[in-house]
C-alpha cells in the first residue's frame, strides 16, 4: 500500500502491544508479592505511563494524546475508567495536553491499561527519561496561516521515538511539540525540540521543512529554546531530531547531577553555534550514513483526511433569542474559524483541567452530533471541538451550558492554568488546585470588563518545577513554604510578565523579591490588576505597563502582605494550605522523573 493510499484511524497514533500489558501485570504482581526491588520496578512502572504519588500505595496514570488528539470512543472509555477506577471520578488535562488519572491502586492499573488499549489509548513512555508525549497545535490542519498541516509529521516523530532503543534511558525526559505557523501556538521555545513549518522553493520545487529550536525550558532554569536550523526538509527531520537525541543520550556529564540533566542546560553552556556543530558532526558518523528512505517519514506518517468526514449539522437547530448576548460573548474568545469554509473550531474553557464522567461522555455526544469525531486538548489545559459547521455553534453551546462547561473566557484572565500540586504530587509544596480555585472566584468577584485586563494570563504551580508554567502568565505563582516563629506557612513566589498569548513573542516572567502566604495571593493578585488598571497608559497592556513602571510600584503594593503572621487562633487560617484541614507541614518527596 503506498502513502497516498494508507490511512489511519483517527485517535490511533501509537501502536498497542497488548504484551506489554501482560508484562506490566507480571512485573506489577510480582512487586505486590515482594518479588521486586521497588526502585528497579520504579522504572519499569515510569514506561508505562504509570507514576508514584504521595499518597502510599496509590498511582497516577498518564494517558499519552499525542498533539492532543482524541475521540468520541475514547472519550467514552475515559468516562469508564474514571467513574470504575479513579476514587476522585474525575481525571485531569494536564500542560502537555495529556489526561492523568488519580489515586489508583497499582492492581487496578492493569484493567485500565488494557481497557484504554482497546481504543487506541497509550501510556507507553509518558513518565521517565524518555521523550514524552509530543504535543501540537491544537488548530494545525484548519488553521488559515498554516503553510502546511504538520499533523502527520507530529505523528510519525511519535512512531519513531516510542519503544526506540535510542531514547529508553536518557539523562532526563525530553518534551517536544510541533506548532501549525508563527503563531506557535505548541509553544516551542519551552521544548528540547520545537517545530515550526516552512516551505522553501528549492530547485524550482516546493520543498515542505521545519524551522527547528532546541534546548528551551521552564523550571528553575527557565530558557527559551536556540535555533538549530532555519529549514530542514521535512524528508531530514527525523534524521537531525536523532542526531540531538543522540548527543543527549552521550551526555555522561548531564548524568552527574540530576536537578541538571536536562537538555537545555547543554545547549545554553555551549551556545548556539557550537551545539550546532555538535549536531552536524554527529551527522558524519556511521548511523546517519545508512540510506537515506530510512529517515523518510513516510511510512509513519499518520494520516487522518478528516475533511473526509465533513459533518453535517441536525437539523431544525434552535437559534439564539435572550440569550443572544451571553452567547455572542461566549462565542467572541471560544470561536474561530476554519480556513475550510462554512466550519468553525470551539474552545470551550475547562475548569481546573478536569472532567468527570458525565462530561467525558457528554463531550463525547456533542462530537458525534453536531462534528467529525475530532477534538484535541491544549496546552492551557482546555478542549478544542473541530470541524463544527457554523449555523450549529449556538446549540452545542446550549448542551454546554447543560454540562456545566458553557461558561466564557477562554484564555482570558478567568482560565486559570495549575498543576494538582499537593493533591497528588510528591514534589509539590502547595495546594495549587486550591489557589486556582481561590484565584478564579475571586476574579468573579472583581466582575472584570476591561478588555485589556481581560487579556491578562494567569498560572499556578505548586513547586519550582512549573507543571502549572507559572513563567508563562502576566502573573504566576509557584509554591513554597516561610517560617514563622516556629511553625511554617504555605506560600508562594510570584513571577510578573511572562506571556504566552498568540501572536506575541514568548515571554518568561520575572520572579518578584517577596514571599507570599498562601491565604494572601488573591488579595496580592488582586492589588496588582488594580494599580495596572489604575495607572497605565491608554491601550497599554499588563507587560508594556510592567516594562514602563518597573518592579517597585508592584512590590510596593503587596509590602504588608509578604509579611509571616505571628500565630495565634485570629490567624489560624493562614497557616492552613488551600483547601486542607491541618496546619501545613512542608512534605516534599523524591520524585519519579529521573529514576
Amino acid at each position: 500500500m503506498t502513502t497516498a493510499e494508507r490511512t489511519d484511524r483517527p485517535g490511533w497514533v501509537i501502536p498497542i502491544l497488548e504484551k506489554e500489558f501482560d508484562d506490566f501485570e507480571t512485573e506489577g504482581t510480582a512487586f505486590l508479592n515482594g518479588q521486586r526491588e521497588e526502585r528497579l520496578f520504579i522504572g519499569f512502572r515510569l514506561k508505562q505511563g504509570v507514576y508514584g504519588q504521595r499518597q502510599p500505595a496509590r498511582q497516577m496514570i498518564r494517558i499519552k494524546l499525542p498533539f492532543g488528539g482524541v475521540t468520541p470512543e475514547q472519550l467514552d472509555v475515559m468516562a469508564d475508567v474514571v467513574e470504575r477506577y479513579a476514587p476522585l471520578k474525575k481525571a485531569h488535562i494536564t500542560t502537555r495536553q495529556n489526561f492523568q488519572m488519580h489515586h489508583v491502586p497499582l492492581d487496578e492499573m492493569f484493567q485500565v491499561l488494557r481497557r484504554i488499549g482497546e481504543v487506541g489509548l497509550s501510556s507507553r513512555e509518558a513518565c521517565g527519561s524518555v521523550v514524552r508525549n509530543v504535543t501540537g497545535d491544537p488548530w494545525a490542519g484548519i488553521r488559515d496561516d498554516e503553510p502546511f498541516d504538520v499533523t502527520p509529521y507530529a505523528g510519525a516523530f511519535v512512531r519513531y521515538w516510542v519503544r526506540n532503543e535510542i531514547t529508553q534511558l536518557l539523562p532526563r525526559k525530553f518534551k517536544v511539540t510541533f506548532s501549525g505557523s508563527d503563531l506557535d501556538e505548541g509553544i516551542v521555545d519551552i521544548h528540547d525540540l520545537g517545530f515550526l513549518p516552512r516551505v522553501r522553493v528549492i530547485d524550482g520545487k516546493e520543498v515542505r521543512g521545519f524551522k527547528m529550536v532546541t534546548g528551551g525550558g521552564l523550571s528553575i532554569f527557565a530558557r527559551k529554546a536556540l535555533v538549530l536550523s532555519e529549514f530542514v526538509p521535512v524528508d531530514e527531520y527525523l534524521k537531525v531530531s536523532e542526531a540531538v537525541l543522540r548527543i543527549f543520550n552521550a551526555a555522561t556529564e548531564l548524568r552527574k547531577n540530576l536537578a541538571k540533566a536536562r537538555l537545555k542546560f547543554l545547549v545554553q553552556r555551549v551556545g548556539e553555534a557550537e551545539f550546532q556543530r555538535m549536531v552536524d558532526e554527529e551527522l558524519q558518523k556511521d548511523w546517519a550514513k545508512v540510506d537515506p528512505a530510512t529517515f523518510k517519514p513516510d511510512r509513519l506518517l499518520f494520516l487522518d483526511d478528516e475533511e473526509a468526514d465533513t459533518p453535517r449539522a441536525p437539523a431544525n437547530l434552535p437559534e439564539p433569542g435572550a440569550d443572544r448576548a451571553e452567547f455572542e460573548e461566549w462565542a467572541r474568545t471560544a470561536v474561530r474559524t476554519q480556513r475550510q469554509p462554512g466550519f468553525v473550531s470551539v474552545q470551550i474553557k475547562v475548569p481546573q483541567g478536569d472532567l468527570d464522567p458525565g462530561e467525558f461522555r457528554g463531550l463525547a455526544a456533542i462530537m458525534r452530533r453536531y462534528g467529525n469525531g475530532r477534538a484535541r486538548t491544549t496546552q492551557w489545559q482546555n478542549f478544542v471541538f473541530r470541524w463544527i459547521p457554523e449555523h450549529a455553534v449556538y446549540g452545542l453551546w446550549r448542551e454546554l451550558q447543560a454540562l456545566g462547561l458553557g461558561a466564557s473566557g477562554v484564555q482570558e484572565i478567568g482560565d486559570v492554568v495549575s498543576c494538582p500540586g499537593t493533591d497528588s504530587c510528591k514534589l509539590g509544596i502547595t495546594a495549587s488546585m486550591g489557589l486556582n480555585r481561590a484565584l478564579t472566584e475571586r476574579i468573579e468577584s472583581m466582575n472584570i470588563t476591561d478588555p485589556l485586563t481581560r487579556r491578562m494570563l494567569v498560572n499556578v504551580s505548586g513547586c519550582p518545577n512549573a507543571c502549572g508554567q507559572h513563567h508563562l502568565g502576566n502573573i504566576g505563582f509557584h509554591g513554597a513554604a516561610i517560617k514563622a516563629g516556629e511553625r511554617q506557612v504555605p506560600a508562594y513566589h510570584v513571577f510578573l510578565g511572562g506571556s504566552r498569548r498568540d501572536g506575541q513573542s514568548l515571554r518568561i516572567g520575572t520572579l518578584m523579591k517577596a514571599r507570599v502566604p498562601a491565604k494572601r495571593a488573591p488579595e496580592a493578585f488582586e492589588r496588582f490588576v488594580r494599580l495596572y488598571e489604575r495607572d497605565r497608559n491608554a491601550g497599554e497592556e499588563f507587560n508594556a505597563f510592567l516594562d514602563r513602571v518597573g518592579f517597585e510600584p508592584f512590590e510596593a503594593a503587596i509590602k504588608e502582605l509578604t509579611l509571616p503572621p505571628e500565630f495565634s487562633l485570629d490567624a489560624m487560617n493562614e497557616f492552613v494550605d488551600w483547601e486542607r484541614e491541618g496546619l501545613y507541614v512542608l512534605e516534599r518527596g523524591e520524585g519519579e522523573c529521573a529514576i
